[in-house]
């Protein structure tokens, strides 16, 4: 298992602070797991314009991010309303 870094960009952690109380645990529990890449259930690929990202899951929420060599980074966070739209 290789060694991950993590990193939340500016963005998504201002779109965090704006979560409900409970779906905020669940993101940074979705997070942590993200350290563990790639034995990381629950991650989809994105396609079209967003290819090269890849999303996970906590109920109607969406944590969007991408792999760049040994980092990922967390580009977004959100409820699935419009949360592909940009």
């Amino acid at each position: 298992m290789q060694a991950v870094t993590v990193i939340v960009s500016p963005e998504a952690l201002k779109q965090a602070d704006k979560l409900p109380r409970m779906i905020h645990g669940r993101v940074v529990r979705i997070i942590e797991r993200l350290a563990r890449w790639p034995n990381v259930s629950g991650a989809k690929p994105l396609r079209h314009d967003l290819t090269g990202r890849c999303r996970i899951r906590t109920g109607d929420y969406r944590v969007q991010f991408r792999l760049e060599a040994t980092t990922i980074i967390v580009e977004k966070i959100g409820h699935r309303d419009g949360f592909y739209e940009d």
